[in-house]
């Protein structure tokens, strides 16, 4: 029979958060170290953000560091994982969680470098630091990646948000390739698809209308927080709740979307 006692604790495991200064990423952040996890708090241009995390999984006993890097940079992938493992003497979790919208666009108006920007950050990136973390787990026999997509990855989200669904559609994508080829070697890898979780990336790519909009098509009658997905994360990474869990995309929206 399975002991579930020590479910959800992380201690001595080493954590990669990316895009980990604010929103989603920063509350999977502050949760891993709770829960024990040594954590590098990735960041590109919020370092502040990225610096207040980690002194907060710090001030509550934890350990953590903070690591810079614009992963539209193809060499920062790399750099992330040698950091970390340097830093912890490996890498146990990867929540690959970087990624913007970069504004609103019709596909037929989107110019050369919407789609640059897009798809580097949202595509490349998401991919590069998949694939510099996958030979660290192939040689210790195990690990997590647990991807951020999104439902406008099924949906193709609203209005002007066709590069962005098209993108976090390449990530579920990716997210069961991975899966398939890192299985023989211990690694698991799902993805979760936040529905409209309120942070600044909407503050940023959204109108109160369209948040407003959005909501009213949510059956539970809200938009989301950050600390709604936290959980969906905590559970693909820990070996004993899901440890027969690969390839897989977990929905968190509220009901908005039911596949």
């Amino acid at each position: 029979m399975t002991d579930f006692s020590q479910s959800l604790q992380f201690a001595g495991r080493s954590v990669l958060v990316t895009g980990g200064g604010s929103g989603i990423g920063a509350a999977v952040a502050l949760a891993f170290g709770a829960k024990g996890a040594q954590v590098a708090v990735h960041y590109s241009r919020n370092r502040d953000g990225a610096e207040t995390v980690a002194a907060a999984i710090r001030a509550a006993g934890g350990t953590a560091t903070t690591l810079g890097g614009d992963l539209q940079d193809r060499a920062v992938a790399n750099s992330l994982v040698e950091q970390t493992v340097g830093a912890f003497g490996g890498l146990d979790v990867l929540v690959n969680n970087a990624g913007d919208m970069f504004g609103r666009r019709p596909l037929a108006l989107a110019t050369d470098e919407d789609y640059d920007r897009v798809m580097g950050l949202n595509v490349h990136a998401a991919f590069a630091i998949c694939r510099a973390a996958a030979p660290v787990m192939r040689a210790a026999g195990r690990g997590s990646m647990v991807n951020t997509t999104s439902i406008a990855a099924r949906t193709g989200g609203g209005e002007g948000v066709g590069l962005y669904g098209s993108a976090k559609a390449f990530v579920s994508t990716m997210t069961r390739v991975f899966a398939r080829e890192m299985a023989p070697f211990g690694v698991r890898v799902n993805g979760v698809a936040p529905g409209v979780i309120l942070t600044d990336f909407h503050a940023r790519n959204s109108t109160p209308e369209q948040l407003e909009g959005a909501r009213k098509s949510i059956p539970m009658g809200r938009t989301g927080t950050p600390d709604d997905c936290v959980g969906a994360y905590l559970f693909l990474a820990d070996d004993t709740l899901s440890g027969y869990i690969t390839g897989q995309i977990i929905e968190v929206n509220g009901g908005q979307l039911m596949p």
